[in-house]
């Protein structure tokens, strides 16, 4: 990810220990415009609360032609 602040503690439970998971399958994220094409999205997670801290789509060039 371009222009990321690396996240190093929770915001809601202050814990330092961080993970990375994924949503895969039918849980993929899709252009508005472009049903077929889609992209997994990844997070950043706290292993001691849960809490997602980020979220965000492994190849946002695929949503470039979407309208908003």
């Amino acid at each position: 990810m371009k222009n990321s602040t690396k996240v190093i503690e929770c915001p809601k439970c202050g814990g330092k220990e961080l993970g990375k998971g994924k949503h895969t399958g039918p849980a993929v994220m899709y252009p508005d415009n472009k049903p077929s094409i889609g992209s997994v999205v990844e997070y950043i997670i706290c292993t001691d609360c849960g809490f997602i801290i980020e979220s965000y789509v492994k190849k946002p060039e695929k949503f470039k032609d979407t309208l908003y």
